[in-house]
């Protein structure tokens, strides 16, 4: 697995896991991400002036059964909406009962989490930290930095992906920059 900033991700999982499967590409344009950032006049501001990738995920397309493995990798791209940072659109497992696990290849940033209980945490994310997402958490990677944010990622192949919570409710914490550095705050938005 490697990563060229100008040529994009390229993993060969036919060599590292003897199967015949390639990584699928799926781009999130800021215009998929309407309601997900708190300042919507500057992202429609920044959609207007051409909709960039906030972020990419390459998924290895691993069977749905219990017992296998999903994984792949994310790349999150510097920016702000605002001042809120990029992000991922983030997400519970549709088995609620499902961790998983990131580990940071290059960049950095937080992995923000929080349970339908309203625990949460923010962990920071750097090239060469693995961090481990409880089972219950919603989590979203954000990039703090000025380069891509890219992991690697993997969980039970079965688990499935909630969005529509998120979309729905947002998340009870944002990662905004202030005085140049990043800061937690309270959601405004937050239902």
């Amino acid at each position: 697995m490697s990563y060229n900033w100008e040529k994009g991700f390229t993993i060969d999982f036919d060599k590292i896991t003897g199967l015949s499967q390639t990584a699928q590409s799926t781009k999130r344009l800021l215009s998929q991400m309407r309601g997900m950032f708190t300042d919507s006049a500057a992202q429609e501001k920044m959609i207007a002036g051409g909709d960039p990738v906030v972020y990419e995920f390459y998924e290895m397309g691993a069977p749905e059964h219990p017992g296998d493995l999903a994984a792949g990798a994310s790349i999150t791209y510097p920016g702000k909406v605002g001042d809120e940072y990029f992000m991922t659109k983030g997400h519970f497992h549709t088995i609620l009962e499902t961790a998983e696990v990131y580990y940071t290849l290059s960049g950095s940033g937080y992995m923000l989490m929080e349970n339908p209980e309203g625990d949460w945490s923010a962990q920071e994310l750097s090239a060469g930290k693995m961090v481990y997402v409880p089972k219950r958490y919603a989590h979203r990677s954000i990039n703090t930095g000025n380069v891509p944010l890219v992991t690697f990622f993997a969980f039970r192949g079965d688990a499935g992906h909630d969005y529509g919570t998120i979309e729905e409710k947002g998340y009870r914490k944002l990662i905004v920059e202030r005085g140049g550095k990043p800061e937690i705050i309270d959601n405004p938005k937050w239902k």
